[in-house]
């Protein structure tokens, strides 16, 4: 196991159960591979331990050697086993029990939330106190608080990954309770009112907004089977019914829809669910969502953002940071690693991961979480190249591609079907250029020079969801389908966009 990106992120999972002192337990898995060396992996682990500034008792933590795969586990690898009892032995010795009481009534803090088409909303999480069956009465204590009445329509269970139903349950059991459509996560479920609410967990706001629209390019529909906007806004619909980060309404274009969520990465994944379910979507690139002060000043969502890196990096991302107007709060060395501290716009944010992985070749790792509404930062400069913009519609040439990238970089192969208004390179200046992909070279009886000779295309850029997202201006639309991601202009017609401005918008949460 080499000092990767994903050792790192591990790291910084675990540095957080180190502040409430939780001890681990260490699971080596997959030793059955060949080249398997479990016993390097445990040095390893340990000293990722130590560098995380774990405690004396934590760093004498329990490990158990185990195969997931062939389902045996042991805690030596000298030893013959050939079921999971080690590892569950572990578990039942080293973890404590529950901390719950018995007796009337109940209390449920709800940590998750799935949906049932024939029950409505389900709510997972564990009874702090008492006991509760099908039928009872019940309430839901609201974070703002709001008290709702209602009773217990269903109680789910699991035994291993499976949901089932159960007629009762009590204290310490983990289970899924039906009966109220409007409870979120960190409410309260009892038996009454007066029971008394458990600690509200409140989820962090909505930073950041992009519009959904229905797809309107000239090869719309033939890639997915969903491409209406009541297709669209019934699946918006269904997702914000688990999905409680996300907010999404109606636009006054009845084709297109705001979804506000945390950041691009939240709202990427949800668009690339959909493009696998066979959806068809364009996505505008983020933007921010401002609030206004009491005394009529506009202000801007800040993240506190939580950096490790090797310290060979630290000098190119302070850099970074400074350009988007981030203020360094803390920085600690430890080891050859660096762990910054900063609060920075919800702007800034949006690009800078994909700056860390480059520049840290994949070795950084960041977390952000929301921390204030602050005043403007002022401007961010974002993308500083224009566009290579399609001029005609068809398909793609060798010949005209390598005209065209003499003025910048291509994103599209020869072969590729294009249409007008849709991107197809990346301009070396800060303008828009309309060019034709689609030329093809005039037949004559002249024999040229250059006849015979091989064209040489420079690699295309080609990004995936999240990138291009992060990628587009103010005026552009990633296209999402099934088999295809594309870039294009809000607006197709060349003309029409002359007309229009770029101009920087600002969403204004009411």
């Amino acid at each position: 196991m080499q000092p990767t990106a994903r050792r790192r992120r591990r790291g910084l999972c675990c540095a957080r159960l180190w502040r409430p002192g939780a001890k681990p337990i260490v699971v080596i898995n997959k030793i059955d591979r060949e080249n398997a060396d479990p016993k390097r992996v445990l040095d390893q682990v340990f000293e990722l331990f130590i560098s995380l500034n774990a405690t004396d008792e934590q760093l004498d933590f329990p490990f158990v050697y185990c195969s997931a795969k062939e389902g045996f586990a042991k805690l030596d690898l000298s030893h013959v086993s050939g079921t999971m009892e080690p590892l569950f032995d572990a578990i039942v010795k080293h973890i404590p029990p529950p901390r719950a009481k018995a007796g009337d009534g109940f209390q449920v803090l709800v940590a998750n939330l799935d949906y049932s088409d024939y029950l409505g909303r389900i709510a997972f999480g564990k009874i702090v106190e008492g006991r509760v069956r099908v039928g009872d009465p019940a309430c839901c204590l609201h974070g703002d608080g709001r008290v709702t009445p209602g009773k217990i329509t269903m109680i789910y269970h699991f035994v291993g990954l499976k949901r089932v139903e159960i007629p009762e349950a009590q204290a310490g059991d983990i289970v899924g309770l039906t009966g109220f459509d409007d409870v979120f996560i960190g409410e309260t479920l009892a038996d009454k009112p007066e029971r008394g609410a458990l600690p509200y967990i409140p989820i962090d706001p909505p930073t950041i907004q992009m519009e959904f629209a229905v797809n309107d390019g000239p090869l719309a529909g033939q890639d997915g089977k969903l491409v209406t906007a009541r297709h669209i806004w019934e699946r918006l619909q269904r997702e914000v019914r688990t999905n409680v980060a996300l907010r999404i309404k109606p636009t006054g274009d009845p084709k297109i829809f705001e979804v506000a969520g945390r950041g691009e990465m939240q709202i990427a994944i949800l668009v690339e669910q959909m493009r696998r379910e066979g959806y068809e979507v364009l996505v505008s690139r983020p933007e921010v969502l401002w609030k206004q002060g009491p005394d009529g000043q506009l202000l801007e969502p800040i993240e506190k953002l939580f950096l490790e890196i090797p310290q060979e990096f630290m000098g190119a991302i302070l850099e970074n940071l400074a350009f988007r107007k981030a203020e360094i709060i803390a920085m600690n060395h430890h080891g050859g690693h660096v762990t910054i501290e900063a609060l920075i716009p919800m702007r800034g944010l949006i690009g800078f991961e994909t700056d860390l992985v480059n520049t840290t070749r994949g070795l950084g790792v960041m977390s952000h979480l929301f921390h204030e509404y602050g005043p403007d930062r002022g401007e961010i400069a974002a993308r500083k190249n224009g566009s290579l913009v399609s001029m005609e519609d068809g398909e793609a040439t060798a010949y005209a591609l390598n005209a065209i990238q003499e003025r910048g970089r291509l994103m599209v192969v020869p072969g590729d079907r294009v249409y007008r208004g849709m991107i197809v390179g990346e301009n070396a200046r800060d303008n828009d250029i309309p060019v034709n992909p689609t030329k093809t070279k005039h037949l004559t009886n002249m024999r040229s020079q250059g006849e015979g000779k091989g064209i040489q295309l420079n690699p295309p850029l080609l990004l995936g969801l999240e990138r291009a997202l992060e990628y587009i201006g103010p005026d552009e639309f990633v296209e999402a389908t099934p088999k295809h991601l594309r870039l294009r202009k809000r607006i197709l017609d060349e003309n029409a966009r002359k007309r229009s401005e770029k101009t920087r918008a600002y969403k204004i949460i009411a």
